[in-house]
């Protein structure tokens, strides 16, 4: 019985390692773009570990299926690229709120889940890596800023990589917190910040920032985690009701917004561990291990005081070089996703093109003029071609 119980718990436990040591530097990152203060980043990023560990443990013991749930990821690298909101970090929080409450009304409405999956994928792949690239560059530039502790981190990533992907990341995390450790004198009262504190944010909705973050939250959620998360599932022969998952996910967004937790949705490369036939070979007990993730995403959400004020004591260009590595493989699954149909090619680039270069107008940033700017190119060339 004992022996039986193995696969599952290393599962769920390698799930929850890699989910959260690949990913919390991004989350944060996004936090601070937006105006969040250090307690704000800390609270947000521990309400969103502790929901992601709650929605695990209970859709998967409901359903008797691995349903794993994580952050979104890509999410917080578009608060990253974003910056700046106006309203600063209570004006995001009301975003979470409206995407929350989206995502809960397309789990209730299949009209607005098909609607979703009517987006021209090259778009929303091509919207996605124009978010993405920026710190998809941040390798680079803190190789350039800072060459010794930037090589250090990049070529434990490559080589770690090169014996297990799943690891790279987690690898380049432990690096960097040695060198920080090394290097970096904790200010006074870090002892102090290290524990957990939720951090009441009251939401305020400002329209602008409503426009700007909503959609392109929304559509990131849906189309990068929730549509792929759902597909890993099915691939490993479960088949649970995409409507109930996604409103519940929805619905811990929603009470975790309130203390700064971003989005939460299903997840797919951690979905897999869980799902895959490593974590048992029979596929009915499978759902342990998503349960034990669950677990231990709670207990890393109760450490989010210390990863804040690691990462807060660390040069900034060595966070943004570990997010960069993270989102690697995102941002060439997008890139690829966006140019594979000629057809819709140069509406994909122009999307890519606005969305990566940072521009805002009234406020609303590039990830939503992005959008508009292809789908104005896609709409053209079909009038063409009627004409």
């Amino acid at each position: 019985m004992v022996r039986s119980l193995l696969p599952p718990l290393a599962a769920g436990l390698l799930a929850a390692f890699v989910g959260f040591a690949s990913s919390f530097a991004v989350v944060l990152r996004g936090f601070s773009a937006v105006g969040a203060t250090p307690a704000q980043a800390a609270s947000g990023l521990m309400a969103a570990a502790i929901a992601m560990g709650i929605g695990g443990i209970w859709l998967s013991l409901r359903t008797r299926m691995p349903v794993s749930v994580a952050w979104s990821t890509p999410g917080a690298a578009l608060l990253s690229s974003t910056g700046m909101v106006e309203g600063g970090f209570p004006a995001a929080v009301g975003a979470f709120l409206a995407t929350g409450a989206l995502i809960v009304a397309a789990g209730l409405f299949r009209p607005l889940s098909r609607a979703v999956a009517a987006i021209p994928a090259p778009l929303a792949n091509a919207m996605l890596a124009g978010v993405l690239l920026d710190l998809c560059l941040a390798p680079v530039r803190a190789v350039a800023a800072a060459p010794a502790m930037g090589l250090a981190i990049v070529v434990t990533w490559a080589v770690v990589a090169r014996f297990h992907r799943l690891f790279a990341v987690p690898a380049a995390v432990v690096v960097t917190a040695a060198l920080v450790l090394a290097t970096t004198t904790l200010p006074p009262g870090s002892a102090a910040a290290m524990w957990p504190a939720p951090v009441l944010v009251l939401p305020e909705f400002v329209p602008t920032t409503l426009l700007g973050l909503v959609a392109p939250l929304f559509l990131v959620t849906m189309a990068s985690q929730n549509i792929p998360g759902m597909a890993v599932l099915n691939a490993n022969g479960y088949r649970p009701e995409p409507g109930p998952l996604f409103t519940r996910t929805g619905l811990l967004t929603l009470l975790g917004a309130p203390f700064g937790g971003q989005i939460v949705n299903l997840a797919a490369i951690t979905a897999a561990i869980c799902a895959g036939p490593d974590a048992h070979p029979d596929r009915a007990k499978r759902w342990i291990a998503a349960v034990v993730a669950g677990a231990v995403y709670i207990a890393f959400g109760l450490l989010a005081g210390a990863a804040t004020v690691l990462i807060g004591a660390a040069p900034p260009v060595l966070i943004e070089a570990v997010a960069g590595l993270a989102l690697l493989g995102a941002f060439g699954n997008a890139l690829l996703g966006a140019v594979a149909d000629p057809a819709r090619r140069e509406a994909a680039v122009v999307t890519f093109l606005v969305s990566a270069s940072g521009l805002a107008i009234w406020g609303i940033g590039g990830a939503f003029w992005g959008l508009l700017a292809g789908g104005a190119m896609l709409l053209q060339g079909r009038v063409g071609r009627r004409g």
